[in-house]
């Protein structure tokens, strides 16, 4: 899954106000606004949202929603030259459709997703709603949220 991987995307602070709230994208259940998972690069880079962080190298290139820029040595999404566009790690202020974000306890976690389980790694881990193609990553310290994202189940960029 995710796992230690889930640690490499960035976790930032924004100031969102509620305004921008109410329209704001949503993670999931395909992606996030107009950046949708098995998109190539070139369809990420026309969508305008998307800056090119890691070199693939002829695997997995690294890239940062604009709006969410992650620090130097980390990434917000990941396009593989097989599956296209394939995990998206959110940021603060990103929430699912269900309302999980950031700092949501788990008990609104297992509220989300009546049957989400815990993965080998500590992550609670499910398929996403609406997508069976795809599934959620949550990172829990101390009964809160610190970290999530959402991946292809076929993605190949990472354990």
């Amino acid at each position: 899954m995710i796992g230690a991987s889930l640690l490499a995307g960035s976790l930032l602070v924004s100031g969102a106000t509620a305004a921008d709230a109410q329209t704001k994208p949503t993670l999931g259940p395909y992606g996030y606004g107009a950046v949708k998972f098995g998109m190539t690069v070139k369809q990420a880079k026309t969508t305008g949202d998307v800056v090119k962080k890691m070199p693939g190298n002829g695997g997995c290139s690294g890239w940062d929603l604009k709006k969410f820029p992650t620090p130097k040595d980390s990434v917000g999404i990941y396009i593989s030259p097989n599956v296209g566009l394939a995990a998206i790690f959110a940021a603060k202020g990103m929430k699912t459709p269900e309302g999980i974000k950031i700092g949501s306890t788990v008990k609104q976690v297992k509220a989300a997703y009546p049957h989400i389980k815990k993965d080998v790694h500590g992550f609670y881990v499910i398929t996403v709603p609406g997508n069976k193609e795809a599934y959620y990553t949550f990172g829990v310290t101390h009964g809160k949220v610190t970290q999530y994202g959402i991946a292809l189940n076929k993605q190949d960029c990472f354990n």
